[in-house]
């Protein structure tokens, strides 16, 4: 018996050493493929054929059997009727390019959605449509400045752009969105915060306390105005509060530049609303969802996702299953957990 038990451990370490040696060698292979090859790719989805799509399952899944032969006969000829009118249009029909933007504190996607915005730039044609769908409670002031300069390309480029905020667009995500020719938000949508914040702790206090001294040099008469370890001046607050004015101002005056109809002292007081008090106060145009304006726009037009994707290489891939893996064991052990509290004893 001990025999048979060892047999079988020894082949058990012999597979998990050879699993592991061709882990290894596909990742190694994929990594010399992989050199010198761009790492990005751009996604494009027709978001007319999607919809046709789901629409048709749905339609012959609500169809008796009998007469689904018949259906899907129809669904063909019109496929046809779809592909000669797209050879020999009658007359021209737009795009509406959608872009996503989901903004993290650093607006860390700045950089790739700059990209599909020269993207679209290149291949939009006059009277074409840039729909973006934004998500972003704000964040860094240089950051969501970047990002919203990117948004002003679209509109000096000469295309008709649309933000649609179904969750948040506040603060740097209000700095985006307000670059739009039209501002369209869900009822319950959280926008404005049209203000700036700054915080850091201090404490000296307790290094004195400890007779711990900090020395803290510069050149530069303002080029640190708050510290963290050191003893604060009030010169120093008010040109640190000074420097926060200076850029609330900037903000108003870019969006007052942008929305030109809208109350900005009004409005430019750090607040949120929800998407009808937004429309009462001037800061969106239209309430609505994005996948119902979306809906709306293809019956006259073409609507066609963009998004540039990373090309992760081989090792990556299997680093970010076996950590995505982990995390979700992680979360549903923890759901678990949660819900364990209201089961019944």
């Amino acid at each position: 018996m001990n025999e048979w038990l060892m047999d079988i451990g020894r082949f058990i370490v012999q597979m998990s050493v050879l699993t592991l040696l061709v882990v290894v060698a596909v990742v190694v292979i994929a990594r010399i493929k992989g050199e010198g090859r761009e790492r990005t790719r751009l996604k494009i989805e027709e978001l007319n054929d999607r919809l046709e799509y789901r629409r048709r399952r749905l339609t012959l899944a609500a169809t008796e059997p009998s007469a689904r032969k018949r259906l899907v006969k129809a669904f063909r000829r019109d496929d046809k009727s779809r592909s000669r009118s797209r050879k020999s249009p009658s007359e021209p029909r737009h795009t509406v390019w959608v872009l996503d933007f989901r903004g993290d504190i650093k607006a860390s996607g700045v950089g790739r959605f700059a990209e599909e915005i020269s993207s679209v730039i290149a291949a939009a044609e006059t009277g074409d449509e840039v729909v973006v769908r934004l998500e972003s409670a704000g964040g860094l002031v240089h950051s969501y400045g970047l990002a919203a300069a990117q948004m002003d390309r679209l509109r000096e480029a000469g295309l008709k752009t649309t933000v649609c905020v179904d969750k948040v667009a506040a603060s740097g995500g209000y700095l985006m969105a307000c670059a739009a020719d039209q501002l369209r938000a869900a009822p319950f949508a959280v926008l404005g915060s049209i203000g700036v914040v700054a915080q850091l702790p201090n404490v000296h206090r307790l290094l004195k306390r400890h007779d711990v001294d900090v020395e803290l040099l510069t050149a530069g008469e303002y080029k640190r105005t708050l510290t963290v370890f050191g003893e604060n001046t009030e010169e120093g607050r008010e040109k640190f509060q000074s420097d926060l004015d200076n850029i609330h101002a900037l903000f108003k005056r870019h969006v007052a530049e942008r929305r030109p109809d809208l109350d900005i002292e009004a409005v430019a007081t750090g607040e949120v609303w929800y998407g009808r008090d937004a429309l009462d106060k001037g800061l969106i145009d239209v309430l609505g969802t994005s996948e119902a304006y979306l809906v709306s726009r293809m019956e006259e037009a073409r609507i066609i996702g963009v998004r540039l994707e990373t090309r992760h290489p081989m090792g990556e891939r299997l680093g970010m299953a076996t950590s995505k893996a982990v995390e979700g064991a992680i979360m549903r052990v923890l759901e678990r957990l949660d819900a364990s509290r209201w089961e019944k004893r």
